[in-house]
């Protein structure tokens, strides 16, 4: 925890105020018939996720402690050590803050599930919205290949705290990245918060045996240094007193399984903030763009699709090839870019769209897969491969380039994109390595 939270503009809140009494979270509790979470079979991986150390204990202790019984890889993520939750420590600085908790946590997180691996991302505390992205990424290989298998738990969106909030947005994100099942879990929400404040529609309950109430018990109470003062001197007082624990110790931990968008902005922010991300001018793009060009086996094309157009420089190349291209890319930025590139070309459509999701109607002759695939999340890629080769025309041509080297914050590589279509056994018309980008031109159905 941290001291005197600012929840929005229009409320604030500090931990040492009188909130929402347990009982009356309690009646509200029993007022519902909340259903069970609900977890596919194929999930076996819990990876658990908080601001602070003692937000998972809080919020997902029990979670914790019920998948490590049942045998699944248990990770506990930790994005601060939690050095500023006493910042007028008269006797711990931060250093020394940091490594005490850091030492519950390792304590804490072992009393829920033995073997339970933990990792501290030591990123600053008080600030983690300034971090959002490093967080995405760190969670992103905290998951890794494995998201269709995870459950990733992490603070709600709209807990209140800022950290915590910030993690949330962080943490949906990298599911979205990776296909990891989310899940969101209130903490100081239970302190400000009102019954109608939170969304019912989208929650759900885990059920706590005696067992696991006992271990998130015994892992609460490893919290020491929120839990208990650390001294008699001002600025060591307790964070966690018995009214705001009462609110972790019922029989139910209550989860938000969140249905809004993820908030994934990060290709349109990069056209936004510079009017060339990809230099495409220089000489890597120039000469990458050009063998990509001498690889196309027909001279012209009919109709073509370019997925993931960016700024517009691969497609003023392909409208010199082609009777018609269809030009689409998920940023809006992007697409404006795009335009304007290609303002006097006739025959070009350049469209904002989600693809795979939104795949344009009709056949084509060529599709354009290029610098692209390791955007997409392993599920989504591939919907890409089926949607993509079902949509040549007999004859077509699937055109793909990615770059070869390590993307920091997505899960796929270059060379993975291309497996999953060669995988399908469409045959390959031409192929490239090079020391920078992968090139395949495959044939569709004949």
């Amino acid at each position: 925890m941290t001291e005197g939270q600012d929840r929005d503009a229009g409320r604030s809140f500090r931990h040492d105020e009188a909130g929402t009494p347990a009982r009356v979270w309690s009646r509200a509790l029993a007022d519902r018939a909340l259903p069970d979470l609900d977890v596919p079979s194929t999930v076996d991986r819990l990876v658990v996720v908080g601001a602070h150390p003692d937000d998972e204990t809080l919020g997902a202790g029990g979670l914790v402690h019920l998948a490590g019984r049942s045998g699944w890889e248990v990770l506990v993520v930790s994005a601060t050590a939690g050095e500023g939750s006493h910042p007028r420590s008269p006797t711990h600085d931060p250093a020394a803050l940091a490594a005490r908790r850091r030492g519950e946590l390792e304590c804490a997180a072992a009393l829920l599930a033995r073997d339970a691996a933990v990792v501290c991302l030591e990123r600053p505390d008080g600030s983690l919205a300034e971090h959002e992205e490093a967080l995405t990424a760190e969670l992103v290989e905290a998951i890794g290949d494995a998201g269709e298998r995870t459950l990733l738990a992490a603070p709600w969106r709209r807990d209140g705290h800022p950290d915590h909030e910030a993690v949330g947005r962080a943490a949906a994100v990298a599911a979205r990245r990776t296909d990891a099942l989310l899940v969101e879990y209130p903490v100081w929400a239970w302190h400000w918060g009102t019954e109608q404040d939170l969304p019912w529609a989208e929650t759900s309950v885990v059920r706590l045996d005696d067992a696991a109430l006992a271990a998130k018990e015994a892992a609460v109470a490893a919290h020491v240094s929120q839990v208990a003062p650390l001294s008699n001197l001002p600025g060591d007082g307790v964070l966690l007193g018995p009214a705001l624990l009462e609110h972790f110790e019922r029989d139910v931990e209550v989860l938000i399984e969140a249905r809004g968008p993820a908030g994934d902005d990060a290709l349109d922010r990069v056209h936004r903030d510079r009017e060339d991300p990809w230099d495409v001018g220089g000489w890597y793009e120039r000469r990458k763009r050009a063998v990509t060009l001498a690889g196309l086996p027909r001279e012209r094309y009919g109709r073509v699709l370019e997925v993931g157009c960016s700024v517009g420089a691969l497609a003023l190349d392909l409208a010199a090839r082609c009777d018609e291209l269809v030009a689409v890319d998920s940023s809006e930025a992007a697409v404006e870019a795009a335009r304007a590139r290609l303002a006097d070309v006739g025959h070009v459509d350049v469209r904002r769209a989600e693809l795979p999701a939104q795949w344009p109607d009709g056949s084509f002759d060529l599709v354009s897969v290029s610098e692209v695939g390791y955007f997409l999340s392993p599920r989504a890629l591939g919907e890409l491969v089926t949607r993509a080769l079902g949509s040549l025309a007999p004859g077509g041509h699937l055109l793909l380039c990615h770059w070869r080297h390590d993307l920091v914050g997505w899960p796929l590589s270059g060379a993975e994109v291309h497996e999953a279509f060669l995988a399908t056994g469409a045959p390959v018309v031409v192929e490239h390595h090079d020391a920078d980008f992968l090139l395949h031109v495959l044939g569709g159905r004949t």
